[in-house]
């Protein structure tokens, strides 16, 4: 693992491969900003999740395993909660709401039952690169570190995927990931679009979108391995 530091002043661990791939990212000015801010919010206070696992995403996911791009706004500002995966949380604390109605739709649409673990590590070992625009959140404020410059290194990230990776779905739920769509190319990869499990908008489009199976259909017609959902 590479050293990246970002976080209280001790080195956060990120896959070398994605050292590799962002390592542009890294020297640029708005990088080493963003890393003074967060650092010190860590210092100021608590903050979500714990440095360890700022980049964990990465750590599950290399590069060339990425199948599966979910987005998600920020951590979890809630304590205990966040695991550095988007949607996840850590297998002792109940299914968040977003999460349930995603496994609502995932049995739904493959007629399965979802394991109601809420760790969504068994995702990102397979090629789930479950990555929030915000790698931060200070506690019990959502979005708070949503100006720090967090969006331009991931969208640095979903770039270098859209460029670097083949036949890649992105999942892109809610106005917010939606934005992000510019980002891709619709050549190389499968977008799909609806609005966001959250509960108050998961009725709205979310439900019954068939974005688990047609991501299966997908991987399976460019020779990858499908994703074991459940």
């Amino acid at each position: 693992m590479a050293d990246v530091h970002v976080t209280n002043g001790s080195a956060v661990k990120i896959a070398p491969e994605w050292k590799k791939l962002l390592e542009e990212e890294f020297g640029k000015p708005y990088f080493k900003e963003l890393s003074e801010k967060v650092r010190g919010e860590y210092l100021k206070g608590p903050v979500f999740p714990p440095p360890a696992k700022v980049f964990r995403a990465f750590e599950l996911t290399k590069p060339e395993d990425v199948k599966v791009v979910i987005l998600g706004q920020d951590p979890y500002h809630t304590p205990g909660v966040a695991d550095g995966l988007a949607f996840s949380s850590q297998p002792q604390n109940p299914v968040p709401p977003s999460l349930l109605n995603m496994f609502k739709e995932i049995e739904s649409e493959f007629g399965i039952k979802c394991e109601r673990n809420p760790d969504l590590t068994r995702w990102a070992t397979q090629g789930v690169l479950l990555l929030n625009v915000s790698l931060s959140v200070g506690a019990g404020q959502a979005n708070s570190h949503v100006d720090f410059g967090w969006h331009m290194f991931t969208d640095a990230v979903i770039r270098a995927i859209s460029d670097k990776c083949e036949h890649v779905v992105f999942l892109l739920w809610g106005s917010f990931a939606g934005k992000k769509e510019a980002l891709i190319d619709w050549e190389k990869h499968l977008v799909l679009k609806s609005a966001h499990p959250s509960p108050l908008s998961a009725h709205k489009g979310f439900f019954g979108n068939s974005h688990f199976k047609q991501t299966n259909e997908y991987l399976t017609e460019h020779g990858r391995q499908p994703i074991d959902w459940r």
